[in-house]
């Protein structure tokens, strides 16, 4: 098979997106090699891929990135491979110089709007830097992907003239699977959750500032008969489980957790929710993996107003969009929600999972590789 670098900044273990893309390049003929790196609290690398993590000096800041871009470009130069997948524009760079120095083909994934993202708001010189070393990079990749139209259409004002074009739309959904075959835990009797008391779910890999944890949580403490489980890691994830004591055993913080295990917690609730909060250019437009994962979960959503996540929600009629994030507008989103019967929403997220999953974005995946291939600027 032919050999396919893949590059990410976390530790590999849990980036689904990642995953899935490296078994579709896999049933193309590609064989994916994982770099990524070793992180505070990393478990064993547990992927069915060959991966390698790097053991970096720093782990925040200008020293964590100057060692992440060194240390992948010394890995990239040593590795026996044909073509180069960057995911987000942390990694693009070494991507970009070994593809360039290797004369082989490179393909950018981008996860989100990168230089809009929450880490970057009110911090100028760190954003310029980036929007530097993009603006340099971008027009020059020859098949770009990311996550919804709205940040192709971004990408696409921004850079007219890049020669890989208008980015292609990859949605990160997941793959078809039955759900009954997923539930192995009685997650209400691990957790103490009464059989009628409504359980609310919002789960997320990285739950950073403004994802709507704060919102969440202020939300479950005007409704006595809630219990919400947040799951996950990141800023807002760490603040939610200091409110634990204060919750009266209604609020369950769970770390990460493998996603076979994530599928079974996320069927079990019955509201999920997705409350990012529109203060960021890249929260704006984003459409969260958390979505499709509740529609996968047949459990209905309860979403904040942003753009591409209400298409989905009113197209598909899976849930309700809060009209204001205050605990009063998510209380009475929630309850609109739990007014209808279970059956109706697990209709509806069935009839949205046959045409949303993972197997309608695989041809893009392949189509971008294909068009690198045949570019290949670097031959």
């Amino acid at each position: 098979m032919k050999r396919i670098a893949v590059l990410v900044s976390n530790d590999l273990n849990h980036d689904q997106r990642v995953l899935k893309t490296c078994q579709t390049l896999r049933e193309a003929g590609w064989s994916a090699q994982l770099l990524g790196r070793d992180m505070p609290g990393s478990k064993p690398l547990d992927i069915p891929f060959e991966g390698r993590r790097l053991r970096l000096p720093f782990h925040r800041g200008a020293g964590f990135y100057a060692a992440l871009q060194w240390g992948m470009l010394r890995a990239l130069l040593r590795m026996d491979v044909q073509a180069i997948w960057a995911n987000d524009l942390d990694t693009l760079l070494p991507a970009f110089l070994a593809a360039r120095w290797k004369r082989i083909p490179i393909v950018y994934d981008s996860h989100e709007y990168f230089t809009e993202a929450a880490g970057l708001t009110g911090r100028p010189f760190q954003r310029g830097v980036w929007l530097m070393l993009e603006r340099f990079l971008f027009p020059r990749i020859p098949a770009v992907i990311t996550v919804n139209t709205g940040i192709a259409d971004a990408y696409a004002e921004r850079y007219p003239h890049a020669i890989g074009g208008r980015p292609r739309v990859v949605r990160n959904m997941p793959r078809k699977r039955p759900v009954q075959a997923t539930v192995a835990v009685d997650w209400r009797v691990q957790l103490g959750i009464q059989a009628h008391a409504p359980f609310l779910i919002l789960q997320g890999a990285y739950l950073d500032r403004d994802r709507g944890v704060v919102q969440a949580v202020e939300a479950l403490r005007a409704q006595p008969d809630w219990h919400l489980v947040v799951v996950g890691a990141g800023e807002e994830w760490e603040w939610a489980a200091t409110q634990v004591p204060s919750c009266g055993g209604r609020l369950h913080v769970l770390p990460k957790m493998p996603f076979d295990e994530l599928v079974g917690l996320t069927a079990s609730a019955d509201v999920g929710l997705s409350l990012d909060q529109g203060v960021h250019g890249n929260y704006l437009m984003s459409l969260p993996n958390k979505l499709f994962d509740y529609i996968h979960a047949n459990i209905p959503v309860v979403a904040s107003p942003m753009p591409e996540v209400v298409k989905v929600v009113n197209d598909w009629g899976i849930g309700c969009v809060v009209e204001d994030s205050s605990p009063a507008g998510i209380g009475n989103a929630v309850e609109q929600v739990l007014a209808h019967p279970k059956s109706q929403w697990e209709g509806a997220c069935k009839k949205a999972a046959e045409e949303l999953h993972w197997g309608a974005e695989e041809p893009h995946i392949l189509s971008a590789l294909e068009s690198a291939v045949g570019a290949n600027a670097f031959s």
